[in-house]
């Protein structure tokens, strides 16, 4: 049995040293989000030079983003931006992925942890 998409997207996302998920963390910072509690739900191409993504921030909540890049440059990561940079948190459940969302939300690892007294 393979991993979910949103399983293996978000372990590159918190650990993968290549240089296009280096500046996808930067890009993500940048939007206000941490990258290292955020789940990338879906990354993939749609269109040649821009791939459609969808994340959950520890706050629970999703955006939808296209990040741009020119594929054929040995240089793309340092250049790569976000696109039409959305909330739809308020509208998923309706949207294209409403499946693979909700799925993410139940897989999460918890955004805080409860430290009860000794």
């Amino acid at each position: 049995m393979s991993q979910a998409a949103y399983v293996q997207n978000t372990d590159l996302l918190h650990t993968s040293a290549f240089g296009l998920w280096r500046r996808l963390r930067s890009l993500l910072e940048d939007q206000g989000l941490d990258p290292a509690t955020t789940v990338l739900v879906n990354l993939f191409p749609d269109g040649g030079d821009h791939e459609f993504g969808q994340c959950i921030d520890e706050d629970g909540r999703v955006y939808s983003f296209d990040l741009v890049y020119d594929r054929e440059s040995s240089t793309a990561e340092n250049r790569a931006v976000l696109r039409n940079w959305t909330d739809v948190t308020d509208t998923w459940q309706h949207r294209s992925f409403a499946d693979e969302i909700a799925d993410a939300f139940i897989w999460r690892p918890p955004a805080r942890k409860t430290a009860l007294p000794t």
